[in-house]
């Protein structure tokens, strides 16, 4: 069976779902073909936050548009959190506990993550928080990899979502122990986006240190700056 045909049997097994999509690769596939199978039965949710990049707001609100999504955009409630901002070492856990937990109290549908099986290979304490609301990893359940959801992606006729980098919330940036602070988020974002339109990198990332700004490329950009030095 194809990855199409093993997703298309888990969603009509599961018959109604709920999936929570962050605009980047994974998740966002998972509700494309989500939707397609189930229709109304799946419903996608977006949550925003200072940590969420707009990029990725608007990439996932021009594709609910298109497939015509179940979509509800929420505030689930991590910058309230005093734990989460605090920014320990756990700091993901707290963020979906906020999520799923919101989610949950909203719907009564399976709760679905876009974790892959290279997820699992990682430190990831948000599954412990997903563990606790009972969330589904299809791609986890049906076997797929990183390689196997951008070819997914692909299939369903998303080329360049395929291609997307990985894309952590912009408070993955942060040095644990330093707090999670609004303002300094929206710098990363400025950050970020201006670099790439300068050099048009793939992949930029601005990092709050204790030190100070950090700001990192991708190999092919450091490369090619050093010929043109």
């Amino acid at each position: 069976m194809t990855s199409i045909e093993r997703l298309n049997a888990w969603f009509d097994a599961a018959k109604s779902v709920a999936v929570a999509a962050s605009g980047g690769v994974d998740s966002t596939t998972l509700a494309i073909i989500g939707h397609r199978r189930l229709g109304r039965a799946c419903q996608v949710f977006h949550s925003v936050s200072p940590a969420v990049p707009p990029t990725a707001s608007a990439r996932l609100q021009e594709i609910a548009i298109r497939e015509g999504w179940f979509y509800e955009v929420v505030d689930t409630g991590e910058f309230d959190d005093p734990a989460y901002m605090a920014n320990p070492f756990n700091r993901c856990f707290h963020c979906k506990k906020n999520l799923y937990g919101t989610l949950a109290s909203r719907v009564d549908r399976v709760l679905l993550s876009g974790t892959n099986l290279d997820d699992l290979r990682d430190y990831r304490p948000g599954l412990i928080a997903a563990d606790r609301h009972a969330v589904r990893h299809p791609y986890v359940e049906v076997e797929m990899d990183k390689s196997a959801v951008r070819a997914l992606a692909l299939a369903l006729g998303y080329p360049d979502l395929s291609e997307l980098p990985a894309a952590p919330c912009l408070s993955s940036r942060v040095e644990t122990g330093i707090p999670i602070e609004p303002k300094a988020l929206e710098l990363i974002d400025a950050v970020e986006r201006h670099v790439t339109n300068q050099i048009d990198s793939d992949t930029v990332r601005c990092r709050v240190r204790r030190e100070g700004l950090v700001v990192e490329l991708d190999e092919p950009s450091l490369e090619s700056m050093e010929e043109e030095g």
